[in-house]
């Protein structure tokens, strides 16, 4: 017997936030809409990402706190606890890995859900095990990204984690060496070192948070060697060995032990299995190039991760929108990343919007820059202890407007809010100037770093 073909208008491979809200609003706008997943419905983030880790940093933060009781008001005892956490991992956040109730509420929009790995076969065809769905009005990608395992020596084979073995665990490992100082490698770092953890951080690049403000690696390695983190950087791993425990050797020759090796060293998406040179697309690309409204090729829209505009639930959210407008037929809204925000949910906070200084001296831009620590200000004299921080602001001054801003401070993912509705709505910086901001927030430091900014 031949393939049963079944004629949908849409198919949407991959149900990460983004794939389940663009198939949601196909499904409910009355179109037939067919979305494959392989795995669980939602994808990455309530599962293994977002909301698991940060009901870990949650867990952290207090504990924190506590241990800074004595200077400030006292005397306490901490003794953490990772069974409270585990257990809301477990039951409130992915209700034990089950995605029966974010499936059900896909289908009651209309749409119909198919499990298993979707490729694309042919232009306008979708092929999942022995099923064929031909897509009237197009195919939607968002197959989302997996970790990406370095090819050290030693690494394949033994029992290393990544995200999808470190958010389930039931228990806290006496010593954790993390491979990777992003965003991903400082939270789960901070947060095993919190709980009792000895922790190193191995970064080949020359600081930590590469990608980030040179300024704001600064402030988070600083704070992450006070509180016992060891910090390796500038030096990549050459082997990896694992007898009992992992032994991991530097280039440099140090070799370095612990009894868990977490791999966080970046995301990749493996674009010849979707199939994608179907449709004259590079598969072996890590990305798929999308045009303002979403668009990868003749009846393909491709959104999140896979867009190489950042792995994050609101970049793919946000995509999802403008696909489904541009499949609806709608004169929607186009894509505008000039006020991209980023959070990394460590301990202080470090959040970013727009551009660095350096991708924007790259981008020809007359550069001008300010900043001030978070220190320096009232409520960070107040806060006294885990008050470091600095914002940094970055001009361009033939516009009179920001082009970026970078936060490191307690709450710096809430005050970038503000520094991104600037950015976003290219508001002059003589008026930012002009602004009122209370008295005494952390968030009342952008009126100092308006100052260091000049004129």
């Amino acid at each position: 017997m031949g393939a049963v073909v079944d004629e949908v208008d849409v198919v949407v491979i991959g149900m990460g936030p983004g794939g389940e809200d663009v198939a949601a609003r196909l499904a409910g706008a009355g179109l037939s809409v067919v979305a494959v997943e392989s795995r669980l419905v939602g994808g990455e983030c309530p599962y293994f990402a977002c909301v698991p880790t940060k009901m870990m940093v949650r867990a952290t933060d207090a504990l924190g706190e506590a241990r800074r009781v004595p200077e400030l008001a006292g005397r306490a005892e901490v003794h953490p606890d990772w069974t409270p956490v585990a257990d809301r991992i477990r039951d409130e956040a992915t209700t034990d890995w089950d995605d029966e109730i974010a499936a059900r509420r896909f289908e009651r929009t209309g749409g119909r859900l198919v499990r298993g790995v979707g490729r694309i076969s042919a232009p306008g065809e979708v092929t999942v095990g022995d099923q064929v769905f031909r897509a009237r009005r197009g195919i939607v990608l968002n197959p989302g990204t997996d970790p990406a395992v370095p090819p050290i020596d030693g690494l394949a084979g033994s029992p290393f984690w990544t995200n999808r073995e470190a958010v389930p665990s039931r228990e806290v490992p006496e010593s954790l060496l993390v491979l990777g100082g992003g965003p991903v490698g400082l939270e789960f770092a901070q947060v095993f070192a919190r709980f009792g953890s000895s922790v190193a951080v191995l970064e080949a690049q020359p600081r930590l948070l590469p990608n980030s403000e040179p300024e704001a690696s600064e402030v988070i390695t600083a704070a992450l060697l006070a509180e016992g983190i060891q910090v390796r950087t500038g030096n990549g791993v050459e082997h990896v060995k694992h007898d009992g425990q992992f032994e991991v050797q530097l280039a440099g020759g140090d070799r370095l032990t612990g009894q868990r090796l977490l791999v966080a060293t970046g995301r990749r998406t493996d674009l010849r299995a979707l199939g994608v040179g179907a449709v004259g697309l590079d598969e072996q690309s890590r990305t798929i190039p999308v045009d303002e409204r979403m668009r990868a090729a003749e009846g393909v829209w491709a959104i999140g991760d896979v867009t190489g505009r950042g792995a994050f639930t609101h970049t793919s959210m946000y995509q999802a929108r403008i696909a489904a407008a541009d499949i609806l037929g709608q004169d929607g809204e186009t894509a505008d990343y000039r006020a991209m925000p980023a959070v990394t949910f460590t301990d202080p906070e470090v959040a970013s919007v727009g551009l660095t200084e350096a991708q924007a001296e790259d981008a020809g831009i007359s550069v001008r820059t300010g900043s001030t620590r978070i220190q320096d200000s009232t409520r960070g004299w107040i806060h006294k202890v885990g008050n470091a921080g600095i914002i940094k602001l970055v001009a361009d001054a033939e516009r009179d407007v920001l082009v970026g801003a970078t936060v490191v401070a307690p709450a710096g993912g809430e005050i970038i809010g503000a520094l991104a509705v600037a950015v976003h709505a290219e508001v002059p910086v003589s008026r930012l100037r002009r602004m009122i901001f209370a008295y005494p927030t952390f968030h009342r430091a952008i009126e100092s770093a308006l100052a260091d900014l000049g004129t």
